[in-house]
């Protein structure tokens, strides 16, 4: 008895130390009094939707991997192209087939300095990601695409994200002058079924095309929201449900007049969400709420400005239906300054998800980006890509005041890392001067940690101005995951063999 319980706890520590994914506490049953500690994961898996059918599109990939204390030696970080498309039942912008490629696209030689590759033209695949070893703690890879024309034109970004069983989106549409896809990639050797369901202002659209939709092993599939109903909405949630195996997920949201981008899956359903990081100069900033159960929710709405939290005049509450999705044009909410946006319960606190959708720009030069809510940055968190021009690191602290050092990785072809430490005020956002590499050569990596007070949260906006269009794109930093925290067992077992 006292050899096999041993086990069972060697083994669900390894287990966690792999996947990342969940915190164990010691088996208190068994009278052990037992600490958890925290281990560097040890392999890691992220996913890239395919970027652009757009023949003029240039996409590049960034990956980065922050050296982190305790990983160890050895290991590797790909990205591969994933083996083929889909034939599962939808339809799709897409359908390729080819055998998988044999070198991959992006393949990191040492933590603590990016890798980048890049490709020409459309149809360019998504990609299956691995890392292990000390490559895996806080893997980040990020795909970034220059449109230069046409549908969607201008800048589009997106982390690539692990694989999970259940999104949401709030913020996707089927109107007219829209043409959202959203992207399913499976990374397993068998085949993932997925249940798409749409949320408009009136509750559930009636659709039985998106049940059951097969998504085989290395594959991918962007379905067409358009395919799924024949009715036209403004503003949509979009639920993707995997009733087996597990797949990515984003949105793809192009619009024929504002540009476009990747909406990313909101955090969980909470009562309380932020949404970090809307740029101090966006014109127009539209709220999208969901809730999920079965309970209406009022949501107290306030902008986290760099003096405090501020209530949007006329804009003071939202009510959200149960099973509706509700909206709420804010305008150009931050009048000059930076901002974030703060949702909190009025009364009961009911579960919720919930995105905006931010323009910069004026008459025919604007361009769309999203900020879907996010998890704090927790312990640490990294976005890559960055330039010595055209970044802006948000910082936001809505309940207490914090402490974060912010370091500046080494660049991609030369310089070396850099470190500032930042103090936010409670209710505050800053756009921080956060620092860049000495001699920068190449793009860098931007890597936040904690170190003190409340909780954090993070955005970063790429901006890179075309032909006077202000292309622009915004990631959000949660935390990377890249520690678990394992159960320490007791010296003396002896009180298991009772």
């Amino acid at each position: 008895m006292n050899r096999t319980t041993v086990s069972l706890i060697a083994g669900t520590a390894a287990l966690a130390a792999v996947t990342g994914f969940a915190t164990l506490s010691s088996p208190k049953a068994a009278g052990t009094a037992g600490t958890a500690a925290e281990l560097p994961v040890e392999r890691t898996s992220l996913l890239c939707p395919s970027p652009s059918a757009s023949d003029i599109a240039e996409t590049s990939y960034t990956s980065f991997t922050p050296v982190t204390k305790g990983a160890g030696s050895g290991g590797k970080a790909e990205l591969q192209a994933a083996a083929e498309e889909s034939d599962g039942k939808s339809k799709s912008k897409n359908k390729s087939k080819g055998k998988k490629a044999d070198k991959p696209v992006l393949e990191p030689a040492e933590p603590g300095k990016p890798a980048t590759g890049d490709t020409s033209g459309g149809s360019a695949p998504a990609l299956v990601g691995t890392a292990e070893g000390e490559f895996a703690p806080g893997w980040t890879v990020q795909e970034t695409t220059e449109v230069a024309a046409g549908s969607g034109r201008g800048l589009q970004g997106v982390n690539c994200a692990a694989p999970d069983t259940e999104f949401w989106f709030p913020g996707a549409s089927t109107a007219a002058d829209r043409t959202d896809y959203v992207h399913l990639t499976n990374p397993d050797d068998s085949a993932a079924v997925v249940d798409i369901e749409l949320y408009g202002k009136d509750g559930a659209l009636d659709s039985t095309l998106g049940e059951g939709i097969t998504v085989a092993p290395h594959s991918s599939d962007p379905i067409l929201l358009s395919t799924l109903t024949e009715e036209k909405q403004e503003n949509l949630t979009v639920h993707v449900n995997v009733r087996s195996g597990r797949v990515g997920a984003a949105v793809q949201a192009l619009d024929d007049k504002l540009g476009g981008d990747w909406l990313a899956a909101s955090t969980d359903p909470s009562g309380s969400l932020v949404l970090p990081g809307i740029p101090k100069d966006a014109t127009a900033v539209r709220l999208v709420a969901f809730a999920p159960g079965d309970a209406d929710a009022d949501l107290k709405v306030q902008l986290a400005s760099p003096s405090g939290l501020i209530t949007p005049a006329g804009n003071e509450t939202l009510h959200v239906k149960a099973g509706m999705t509700a909206s709420a044009d804010l305008g150009d909410v931050t009048r000059g300054e930076a901002g974030s946006l703060v949702l909190t319960p009025t009364d009961t606190s009911v579960p919720v998800v919930a995105a905006l959708r931010v323009v910069r720009g004026k008459g025919h030069d604007q361009e769309t980006a999203f900020i879907p809510a996010t998890r704090p940055v927790g312990t640490r968190a990294t976005v890559a890509d960055n330039s010595a021009k055209g970044t802006t690191l948000s910082l936001t602290a809505p309940t207490r005041g914090a402490t974060v050092k912010v370091t500046a990785s080494a660049g991609s072809k030369g310089g070396e890392a850099v470190s500032k430490t930042f103090t936010l005020k409670a209710g505050t956002t800053q756009n921080v001067e956060a620092p860049t590499p000495a001699g920068l050569k190449g793009t860098y990596a931007l890597t936040v940690e904690h170190v003190s007070g409340g909780p954090v949260y993070g955005a970063r906006t790429l901006a890179a101005t075309e032909d006077g269009v202000p292309g622009f794109t915004i990631q959000a930093l949660p935390n990377d995951r890249g520690m678990v925290a394992v159960p320490e067992a007791d010296q003396d077992l002896s009180v298991l063999q009772k």
